[in-house]
């Protein structure tokens, strides 16, 4: 985006099964038997591209939690058991859109550079430059199993790992210059060889010779998103990342975490608007108030006791709760967990400050998992959109619908309109990649001359 151009907010889709509410599958309204269905997919997909959206953002996670009898009852109620790998469904979805971009989950901890950068490269080309990579380290014991290991490596290694893993794969992206192809048939030369360059990395942790098998991408790198909001992942994204996907639960930690982490920036020489911050927003929206209140309360109905305090124990790094009532204070001094400690904190300081129960405190975090709940008419949505944009709270959001597809479709025909008239966001989209619609330079290559 050119400094003349206006400011406007930046809004993924953040596609979750049947939506992010964990009892969305057992409402009326959204389909029974969606986990395998590409229609069904396709339709949220095309929901977001009509609202001009960003992107459709993909989490993962690779395995299911069954280490006892009370998870896989936990499993079994909340259908988060069975779902497609993010970049195999992405390919699909490039095939029926046309400008919304595609954000898949790839794990440092069990995946290998090489294959990464090759997978966000074919993605990129497939799609005609939508691709971004949400760079993740795994935090739990469970998927660590699945890939031979005990447990789930310590913390500050994984971040160590992960900084390592980035580098390799952006040294890869650029394997190729941008003009290595000729295909000069009269030649009978297809590249230059002097354009191609192996990257004969040998580091800490990864030892990788490349090049990479695949042309340089449409976006130079895919788009990079980070979410980490621990003090390690701030610095990993303030080094590598372009968007960062945060969870905050109001407007005053939700500017202490953006000034935080743009202040990061300098140091590594980027500037103010290289990084677009985009915290979780979930929404019910309604045409009154109290119509959107409504529509959240049997939504909670809904929520079975041993799902919440499952997803609370999921949320706070597999915590065990069980030894406290579920109705009395909220314990302090628990043991901080080696996965997900900035939801830990989060979530403790939450409880403490509200002087909740572990009831009240699942019952809080259902709909969104720890992140922003806002609830009522179009314009009291925006509004609040509006407030944190304006006050260097937020760049834009991963907005993340109650339900699939209704939830997004209210969304786009409801408060999208709402945000265009104020000239809060784009009425058609700009520009042919998804670096385009960010605002986001494309990347020279290291050996552009």
């Amino acid at each position: 985006m050119s400094d003349s151009q206006p400011r406007h907010l930046n809004l993924n889709a953040f596609l979750l099964h049947t939506g992010h509410h964990i009892a969305a599958w057992r409402h009326q309204d959204v389909p029974a038997h969606q986990a395998l269905d590409f229609d069904y997919y396709r339709k949220i997909a095309q929901i977001a591209e009509s609202g001009k959206l960003d992107a459709i953002f993909l989490a993962d996670h690779i395995g299911i939690n069954q280490a006892s009898g009370e998870d896989i009852e936990v499993q079994q109620r909340s259908a988060r058991a069975v779902f497609f790998e993010p970049l195999t469904l992405l390919s699909a979805l490039a095939v029926v859109t046309r400008h919304i971009g595609l954000i898949a989950t790839a794990s440092t901890s069990y995946h290998e550079p090489y294959n990464v950068a090759r997978k966000f490269a074919s993605l990129d080309h497939l799609s005609g430059g939508r691709a971004g990579w949400n760079v993740v380290t795994s935090a739990s014991n469970t998927e660590a199993r699945n890939f031979g290991l005990a447990r789930q490596t310590p913390h500050a290694l994984r971040y160590e790992q992960a900084d390592e893993f980035v580098r390799v794969v952006q040294g890869l992206w650029d394997s190729w210059e941008d003009d290595a192809f000729v295909v000069d048939k009269e030649g009978g030369q297809y590249f230059d060889p002097r354009k191609l360059h192996p990257l004969n990395h040998k580091g800490a942790h990864f030892e990788v010779a490349g090049p990479l098998n695949i042309a340089r991408a449409p976006q130079g790198h895919p788009v990079i998103i980070q979410a980490g909001s621990s003090d390690a992942g701030q610095e990993l994204a303030a080094k590598t990342a372009e968007v960062v996907f945060t969870a905050q639960q109001n407007i005053e930690t939700a500017q202490t975490f953006y000034s935080s982490l743009k202040s990061r920036l300098p140091r590594y020489g980027r500037s103010w608007n290289d990084l677009k911050i985009m915290p979780g927003m979930f929404f019910v929206v309604g045409d009154s108030e109290s119509e959107a209140s409504e529509k959240l309360e049997q939504l909670q109905a809904l929520l079975p006791p041993q799902v919440g305090l499952g997803l609370l124990s999921s949320q706070m790094g597999s915590t065990d709760l069980s030894p406290y009532s579920i109705d009395g204070p909220f314990p302090e001094n628990l043991k901080e967990p080696e996965g997900h400690k900035a939801r830990f904190h989060l979530l403790v300081q939450t409880a403490l400050r509200e002087k909740l129960s572990i009831r009240q405190l699942y019952e809080k975090i259902a709909p969104a998992r720890g992140h922003w709940t806002v609830h009522g008419t179009a314009a009291q949505v925006a509004d609040q959109m509006q407030d944190w944009f304006e006050n260097d709270a937020a760049d834009g959001f991963n907005v993340m619908a109650p339900t699939f597809p209704g939830g997004l479709d209210d969304f786009v025909k409801k408060v999208i309109p709402e945000l265009q008239r104020r000239g809060l966001f784009r009425r058609d989209y700009e520009g042919k990649t998804l670096r385009d619609r960010l605002g986001l330079a494309r990347p020279s290559s290291v050996y552009d001359t």
